[in-house]
């Protein structure tokens, strides 16, 4: 095992548990060294002793020290979302091509060499960022997406495995087997009535606040022949060209932090990578918090981020450039470039609310 570095601030963190602070969901995660389990902040679970605690940067983190998700909290269905957003480019494509499967059939000198940086380098950022190298990452999204299937969905075992990315069975259920203790069908704790479902519906969490109808109208305005919005619902047809499977996946808004997604497609193996494809359009990963807090700081911007607050830039469901998306700014005028070097590392969002406040100006001229 490779030594963690370790970034958090302990006494910080344990104040959010104590708490039980929503706000720090997905920020960090809880390893309990008496019982050998890793848990969300918000864990209804009793508040372990502060000697028996261990913060983790992300989970893949924690189950590189030894710890197993708890089954009560399900670290699975935290917000997407890390520390690293906005301080590492270089990190965040690397985790949306494994999220995307680039480690499922692959090797991480691979991943590096598609990054254009050296695998040591690579592992040095994730210890830095997310506290595991980049295989424990790979292999603990394949963990919670996994346990999440079997949770949320409806498929058998033997589909949870190819849609979460093990490749085999067998390997499947010798993880689950190691990792809990028990066979994966031991964690479905509900009756499923004829495994194997035509639909794969389950849904991916997010930071609120979310402006959803912002989104849908940006989306219905795209040119995108593949795309339709109708009655609030976003729906994608899959090719299987460019998503390894044909099939359609719909997205719609659900619960408060929640977005309900419903896949047909043909092959189980795709799932991995177009719910990859699904957060990157939707923003899943963004830090409100964060994102107002640095943008207040320009005097134009600050009224119009506290009055709409939530919007995202819809991302392109393939992207292969080499910047974030986050920072990504689409202009050639020379003053807004220079005014948006102040908005980094958010200058996308800054463009949002910039282009807000210029069409404002403009309805009040006309």
């Amino acid at each position: 095992m490779e030594p963690r570095e370790q970034t958090l601030d302990q006494d910080a963190c344990w104040r959010a548990l104590t708490a039980r602070d929503a706000r720090f969901d997905g920020r960090f995660f809880t390893g309990v060294v008496s019982t050998g389990i890793y848990c969300r902040p918000v864990c209804p679970a009793r508040t372990p002793r502060r000697e028996n605690v261990i913060f983790h940067p992300s989970a893949a983190s924690a189950e590189a020290a030894g710890f197993r998700a708890c089954l009560r909290c399900r670290p699975e269905t935290a917000p997407e979302m890390g520390a690293w957003r906005g301080t590492s480019s270089t990190v965040s494509r690397a985790l949306a091509l494994i999220e995307a499967g680039a480690l499922d059939g692959g090797d991480a000198e691979a991943l590096a060499a598609r990054l254009g940086v050296g695998e040591r380098h690579l592992r040095r950022l994730f210890r830095k960022h997310l506290g595991a190298a980049p295989v424990s990452v790979a292999q603990t999204r394949r963990v919670l997406l996994a346990k999440q299937l079997i949770h949320d969905s409806d498929l058998s075992m033997a589909q949870v495995a190819m849609a979460s990315g093990f490749g085999s069975v067998r390997r499947f259920n010798e993880t689950f087997q190691a990792l809990y203790g028990r066979p994966p069908s031991d964690l479905r704790r509900r009756r499923v009535e004829g495994e194997g479902a035509e639909a794969v519906r389950l849904s991916l969490t997010y930071r609120p606040p979310y402006n959803w109808a912002a989104m849908t109208t940006a989306l219905a305005a795209r040119a995108d022949a593949d795309e339709r919005v109708a009655d609030g619902v976003w729906t994608r047809r899959l090719r299987r060209a460019v998503d390894q499977t044909d099939g359609a996946v719909s997205v719609a808004a659900g619960a408060p932090g929640r977005v309900r997604v419903e896949a047909r497609i043909d092959d189980l193996k795709a799932l991995p990578g177009v719910l990859a494809r699904v957060r990157r359009v939707f923003d899943l990963a963004a830090d409100p918090e964060a994102i107002l807090h640095d943008l207040a700081q320009d005097p134009v911007l600050a009224e119009a981020v506290k009055r709409r607050p939530g919007l995202r830039p819809p991302g392109d469901w393939l992207d292969a450039a080499l910047d974030d998306p986050s920072d990504r700014l689409e202009t050639r005028d020379p003053q807004l470039l220079a005014r948006a070097e102040r908005w980094r590392p958010w200058r996308a969002y800054g463009a949002l609310y910039w282009t807000l406040i210029e069409e404002g100006r403009d309805a009040q001229a006309a």
